[in-house]
């Protein structure tokens, strides 16, 4: 006998009371028949009205939106944006928050997800709680940062750019978006017509005029002329193999930090905001405090910035292993660190290419992993190196948690954590986690 399907809460509404904030932009709050609800638009402490976007009766949790703010707390403002709020624009998480409270709710999230998933205080973490502003991040009330070097557009059927809405495929249309940094404004991505278009990406560098649009057809779109008022270069997305091709311009952007230019491909990865790849490089090296000779590993290397920043710091008869799974990244540090005759860059996944270098020891680890962290099997081969120093680059506080958790149970220890704002008005934060030898910290 076929079961019968589960009724649909979505649009059911509950007057709740928040609780604490939760990893991923939202808020914890219950029914008063105990029913989990993650509410976005909400903060710690209010009571609202909460409708339910997603969710069936008989369901773990259920998401939700603060449609009606009943109690509001000290720290909510109104949000300056006015493509924000429930059912809009997806890509601010808290325009409703003071940027102090932004700055503390995140460090709320870490704190969770240590103790949680690692198992640690703050103070075993080394971590003092305080999530930095960016460098020119702190401005007067009602003032947004513009950091956002690199945005992807969506496009509807009617060819109007705009951002996808919270969970869904759905459009956003707008004409302006106000973390865009200057370069990226400047573009006017939002005033063109793209019709034949999937996404339109905007790319504007930092430390060079360089900018970037990178266009994804439609099956059987056609590319649309790009006259813009600045130099720009223009690069279209194969829909089949999904690889990016020059339509004109250069192939690449010139990007610029620790007093190094680095080329970045197109489709390449590179820190957002314009102060993040000093500000990350800045806190690798105070950590690590490398020394004239030692040989490294810098792991998920992209185009090698902190191989980079090694390399210069190691000195002559020091040396450099990157590694990097993407072919155009690979092909991009190789150009960038040519200088560096021991510096050497690996194209694979790490769990891969690592075991076969046959390096068993090493002086100084630096991993920046994608999203999902490291894992268990990359964790463990990298404790059993011995190195004197681990930094550990995460854009992602549970994948940071769960990895220390395992350098832990492979004899390392956390000797220091920072954390940076560098993505304001969202939920993400960027950590970096100094680790040595646990013996050492006796």
């Amino acid at each position: 006998m076929q079961a019968e399907p589960k009724k649909s809460l979505v649009g059911e509404e509950y007057e709740v009371e928040i609780g604490p904030v939760a990893h991923g932009g939202h808020c914890i709050a219950r029914t008063a028949e105990g029913q989990v609800l993650f509410v976005r638009h909400a903060l710690p402490g209010e009571r609202v009205v909460a409708r339910v976007t997603e969710g069936e009766e008989g369901a773990r949790f259920l998401r939700a939106d603060a449609v009606e703010i009943l109690d509001a707390a000290k720290d909510r403002v109104a949000a300056p944006c006015p493509f924000a709020g429930p059912g809009r624009c997806g890509g601010c998480d808290w325009q409703h928050a003071k940027p102090g409270a932004q700055r503390r709710l995140k460090g709320e999230v870490i704190e969770e997800q240590l103790r949680r998933l690692a198992g640690l205080t703050p103070e075993e973490a080394g971590w003092d709680g305080t999530v930095m502003p960016a460098e020119g991040d702190k401005l007067p009330a009602g003032e947004v940062p513009q950091w956002r070097t690199r945005v992807q557009y969506a496009v509807d059927a009617e060819g109007h750019a705009g951002l996808r809405r919270h969970r869904s495929h759905e459009v956003e249309r707008v004409d302006h978006c106000m973390i865009a940094a200057a370069g990226v404004s400047e573009l006017g991505i939002e005033q063109r017509d793209w019709t034949g278009m999937e996404s339109v990406e905007a790319i504007a560098a930092t430390g060079s005029q360089d900018r970037q649009v990178i266009l994804t057809p439609r099956p059987g779109g056609r590319l649309p002329l790009v006259e813009l008022d600045k130099p720009v270069s223009v690069m279209r997305v194969d829909e089949k193999a999904g690889g990016v091709h020059r339509v004109h311009g250069r192939p690449f952007v010139r990007e610029r930090a620790d007093g190094r230019t680095y080329r970045v491909g197109s489709g390449g990865f590179w820190q957002v905001h314009p102060r993040a790849a000093d500000t990350l490089v800045t806190a690798v090296m105070q950590g690590l405090l490398p020394r004239k000779g030692e040989m490294a590993l810098d792991l998920y290397c992209g185009v090698g910035l902190f191989a980079g920043a090694l390399a210069d710091r190691l000195g002559e008869q020091g040396a450099v292993l990157g590694i990097e799974s993407g072919k155009r990244a690979v092909e991009d540090a190789r150009h960038n660190l040519a200088d560096f005759p021991r510096v050497r860059i690996e194209q694979g996944k790490v769990e891969s290419v690592l075991p076969r270098t046959g390096i068993t020891e090493v002086d100084l680890i630096v991993l920046d992993p994608p999203r999902a962290g490291a894992g268990r099997n990359t964790v463990e081969h990298l404790a059993s190196l011995g190195a004197r120093r681990i930094a550990y680059v995460a854009c992602d506080p549970a994948a940071l948690a769960r990895d220390l958790g395992y350098f832990r149970e492979g004899g390392y220890r956390v000797r220091m954590l920072r954390a940076f704002d560098l993505f304001p008005m969202t939920h993400h934060v960027e950590c970096v986690a100094i680790l040595e030898p646990a013996a050492k910290g006796l």
